[in-house]
């Protein structure tokens, strides 16, 4: 009897909090919301958004009609609000070393060659290289390659060991591109070996790689792993792969981190540019159906 009551309770608060996340049935309000679930935004985060686009209408001297314009000006500022950029998006001036970490076919190779061309060419630094991707057949033979288009030196390590003399080869450059291998990042020993590759002398920032391509799900778990590092800025790739961008506000929501970069393509050094949050919001709102 009190198993069946204690079943019955919990059921009603189920229902109850499930009850609060419903939105009255609006034509405007569907449609929106609609539009960001088909973008993959967390079902919670889009409840949360139009509730508050309720509240704005209600809390009005008049009460503003739902129309699809004012939901839409709505969401947007929204989104804007914990979207703004906290920083520079860019590799910092006064960088020395830029290290890059991410799960294994994001394209960490190709980005580093992309932002290592717009440093020589656009910038006229002194650049580079440094990999420890000895793990992957081929990647040191993709960086080499790229090093001498750029015409920059590599250095290969294989161990945190070699770390000193990498460094000290390539102490006359003013900027080094570190690219690190992307191992099963649930491996403790991975991680503790990726720890003491990032821990290098001068100044420093580590860009998270992450594929835009990726399910939320699992880029979330990535990104918790990875934050057991000092990571300063994330970093998306294959934006030309898919047309939904749900996961990046989902990402900035869930960990705060600064945009840098994101790539559109595999050409080098073309395909990249720095992320336009506005430019993104827009994408993600706009009504697909009608292109």
């Amino acid at each position: 009897m009190l198993g069946e009551l204690r079943e019955m309770k919990e059921m009603m608060k189920k229902l109850s909090l499930h009850q609060a996340l419903q939105i009255p049935s609006d034509p405007a309000v569907e449609t929106i919301e609609q539009r960001l679930l088909e973008q993959e935004v967390d079902p919670l985060l889009v409840k949360q958004l139009m509730g508050q686009v309720l509240e704005e209408a209600e809390a009005a001297d008049e009460p503003k009609p739902l129309t699809e314009a004012f939901v839409l000006a709505s969401v947007r500022r929204q989104l804007i609000e914990f979207m703004q950029p906290k920083g520079t998006k860019a590799i910092r001036r006064d960088s020395r070393i830029a290290h890059f970490v991410g799960p294994t076919g994001v394209g960490k190779t190709t980005t580093i060659a992309k932002l290592a061309a717009e440093q020589v060419l656009k910038h006229h630094r002194k650049v580079g290289f440094i990999t420890s991707d000895t793990y992957r057949i081929a990647a040191v033979e993709q960086l080499k390659t790229y090093a001498t288009i750029l015409n920059v030196p590599l250095e290969v390590v294989f161990s945190p060991l070699d770390l000193s003399k990498a460094f000290e080869n390539l102490k006359d450059r003013d900027l080094i591109f570190m690219d690190t291998a992307g191992r099963n990042f649930r491996n403790e020993m991975y991680v503790s070996e990726l720890n003491a590759l990032l821990k290098s002398g001068g100044q420093s920032e580590t860009f998270l790689v992450l594929s835009l391509t990726t399910k939320y799900k699992d880029m979330k778990v990535i990104t918790s792993n990875f934050s057991k590092f000092k990571l300063d800025k994330v970093l998306f790739t294959k934006m030309d792969e898919t047309d939904s961008f749900g996961a990046i506000v989902n990402l900035i929501r869930d960990f705060g981190l600064q945009t840098s970069y994101i790539a559109n393509g595999q050409n080098v050094p073309d395909d990249i540019e720095e992320l336009d949050e506005l430019r993104m919001i827009d994408r993600i709102l706009e009504d697909n159906n009608h292109e």
